[in-house]
């Protein structure tokens, strides 16, 4: 029974469960009467959400709406609509809507709509004051009451018959903005009025104009009044007096100014006039100003004033500008038309002029020490009126100029740039130097006390001299100096090293060592080094030549190695030859030596050998035999010895020669040498051998074992 029960139940909830089924559709929201409303008309905010039943229900749903991501309205309505009144929209409304409907668990929300409340309320202009000095400032707040920031804020200073002045601020977050405009000079009535500006959607939307604020100014001080006396036919050296005043309503911090092309002349505070006075000149022509100042407010006269010449300037005549030591300069100072006036003659100088005469003309004999700039002055009446100046230049004659080499002394390296130096040690300058090679004018230069020439162009037989002159306006004319010839120093080239013998040479023997190079001028330094483990100086001379020969008398194994020399002059440079190898071998008495501890024991044994052959013979033919045989062997043994010394030829060795670009080598003495360089050359080094051959063979032949 229970179980019965419990089914049926179970069906009725499951019928129940499947009548109480729905589903959003869609939630819709819509402004009425439409998107874009104007400000102060009413306006609806309408969400609707249509949902679909299984049966017919009533379901509770909560509306929510939201403006910019703000909740602004909520409510519960068994309707599938609800509506969100505003009776009269603000632009602050404007915004994006969005509704979200909530039921029965679920939730479901609309799309986003924009609303654009269009026109703004109207602003609200206030005044600090109503009224103010000139110079003061006017106080305005502008408020956009309804309005919500970021907002822009206008503001007008509006003046009669003149362009209103605008001011702009941004508010970023507040609806009122306040500024200051100043009151200026000739401001009397002031209207102000402001207007809003806001940004929406990238567009922007202006209000209208407040209400306009007026505001009455009053002057603090009146136009200053500036009077000058005389009032005309003003002459130089007459007194002016100059008077400035206004009226003031206070006279707390008033201030007068009288100024003349921006300089201020005179001022005065506290006080209502102001008075200057000069004694009149040329320079005192022209506007005048006077200013009244209180505060920011500030008020000007100007006034022109003309002055008449009493005199013109003086002038200042000289009978030469430019003119020896110790002849006559007269100075004449005049007035053309007008003799009244006191003359005075003077110097310029940077610490003040220094006089020299009182009277119209001034003559003396000058000096160098004279040259400068001269004036003259005239007064008549208090005024004083001064020259242009005049420029005198009294010249010292040059001095004979010295011509020499920059650096030292008068050579230069070929293909190296040559520096000469004129120099004159007296003369006014400035000094006019000509530079000369042989007679070609190469250079002019306009200096004080020297001038440089450089020249490039450096050939190796260039025989030409260098000379230079010095002239200034002096009326002696040119200078010369001496001719300075130039040595030209040609650099080494092409070093070469050869020697005789040459590869190979025997111990104990001569060996004669050439150094020589191509080109380059003496004299010549030339050193030569042994290379092995190290590198040694064997020799080293200087040479008015272009070669030089060292003797080496007697060789030994050490003196195995590579040799090369280096040869130098005043050029600085160092040029090295290439190298040449020297192997130091035995001699032919030590080869014979040698050959003869070999070659006894040999012939010993040949004899003995034969001996017992010839015994053992004579055993057989007898006696007679015997003899023959022991002086056959005694004839062989002679002859074998004696061929041995006469057969061994003398060997010479070989020379060798070696530059940059061949070689040469001698052979046996009947065979012709190799060219290098000149004959000269190669018979000096030929020459050095055969003296060493003559002198080996009388070693040779004097020796005890020679025979």
């Amino acid at each position: 029974m229970y179980l019965a029960l419990l089914v049926i139940f179970l069906q009725c909830s499951e019928l129940f469960a499947q009548e109480r089924v729905f589903t959003f559709n869609t939630v819709e929201i819509k402004v009425q009467p439409s998107v874009k409303v104007k400000n102060g008309a009413p306006m609806s905010i309408v969400c609707h959400a249509d949902i679909s039943k299984s049966t017919d229900f009533q379901l509770k749903h909560n509306f929510t709406i939201f403006k910019d991501g703000k909740l602004v309205f909520m409510t519960v309505s068994d309707k599938g609509d609800a509506q969100y009144e505003i009776s009269m929209a603000r632009s602050s409304d404007t915004g994006d809507y969005e509704c979200t409907v909530e039921a029965g668990g679920k939730t479901k929300s609309s799309n986003s709509l924009h609303v654009w409340v269009t026109g703004m309320t109207k602003p609200i202009l206030t005044a600090e004051k109503k009224e103010v000095l000139e110079g003061e400032v006017v106080k305005l707040r502008c408020e956009l009451p309804e309005e919500v920031p970021p907002l822009h804020f206008f503001f007008r200073k509006i003046k009669m018959n003149s362009t209103p002045k605008e001011k702009l601020v941004f508010e970023p977050y507040r609806n009122f903005s306040v500024v200051e405009f100043s009151v200026e000079e000739g401001d009397n009535i002031l209207q102000f009025d402001c207007f809003g500006r806001r940004s929406v959607k990238l567009e922007f939307e202006s209000s209208e104009h407040s209400n306009k604020t007026l505001v009455t100014v009053r002057e603090p001080f009146i136009k200053p009044t500036l009077n000058v006396k005389p009032s005309s036919n003003i002459t130089e050296g007459d007194r002016i007096q100059f008077e400035c005043s206004t009226v003031v309503a206070r006279m707390r911090d008033i201030e007068i100014i009288l100024q003349k092309n921006k300089t201020i002349l005179n001022s005065v505070r506290d006080e209502k006039v102001l008075k200057y006075s000069v004694v009149a000149t040329l320079e005192d022509s022209g506007e005048y100003l006077c200013k009244v100042e209180q505060g920011r407010a500030s008020k000007t006269t100007k006034l022109n004033v003309v002055v008449s010449e009493l005199f013109p300037k003086p002038i200042l005549a000289a009978s030469m500008s430019k003119l020896d030591e110790n002849k006559e300069l007269t100075l004449t100072c005049s007035i053309s038309g007008f003799r009244k006036a006191n003359f005075s003659i003077l110097r310029k100088n940077s610490n003040g002029d220094i006089w020299l005469k009182n009277s119209t003309n001034l003559t003396m004999r000058v000096n160098v020490n004279d040259t400068g700039s001269y004036i003259c002055k005239a007064e008549l009446k208090g005024i004083v009126k001064e020259s242009k100046p005049v420029r005198i230049n009294v010249y010292a004659p040059v001095s004979k100029p010295t011509l020499s080499v920059v650096g030292g002394l008068p050579e230069v390296v070929l293909g190296k740039p040559l520096q000469l130096i004129c120099r004159s040690v007296m003369g006014t300058p400035p000094i006019t130097f000509t530079f000369y090679k042989g007679n070609e004018v190469k250079k002019i230069v306009i200096n004080d006390t020297y001038a440089t020439f450089l020249d490039e162009n450096i050939r190796q037989n260039d025989k030409r001299g260098y000379k230079c002159d010095a002239r200034n306006n002096h009326s002696s004319g040119i200078k010369t100096s001496n001719i300075l010839n130039i040595t030209v120093i040609v650099p080494i080239k092409n070093a070469s090293l050869g020697s005789i013998p040459y590869g190979e040479v025997e111990d104990g023997r001569e060996t004669a060592f050439l150094c020589s190079v191509k080109e380059g001028s003496w004299p010549i330094h030339f050193r030569i080094f042994r290379k092995t483990d190290r590198e040694v100086l064997l020799f080293e001379k200087s040479e008015n030549a272009d070669r030089v020969m060292w003797r080496k008398e007697a060789m030994n194994r050490q003196d195995t190695g590579t040799y090369y020399c280096i040869a130098s002059n005043r050029a600085n440079v160092d040029v090295k030859s290439r190298p040449i190898t020297i192997s130091v071998i035995l001699a032919a008495w030590q080869k014979g030596v040698i050959a003869a501890f070999v070659l006894i024991p040999i012939a010993g044994a040949v004899t003995l050998t034969l001996w017992w052959f010839l015994c053992k013979k004579k055993k057989a033919k007898g006696p007679s035999m015997e003899m023959s045989s022991s002086a056959l062997a005694t004839n062989l043994t002679s002859e074998k010895l004696t061929r041995q010394h006469n057969d061994g030829d003398y060997y010479s060795g070989s020379g060798y020669i070696e530059d940059s670009e061949n070689h040469m080598k001698s052979t046996d003495e009947s065979k012709a040498p190799v060219q290098k360089g000149t004959e000269t050359v190669y018979s000096e080094i030929r020459k050095a051998n055969n003296d060493s051959v003559e002198n080996r063979h009388s070693r040779i032949q004097g020796h005890p074992d020679a025979t």
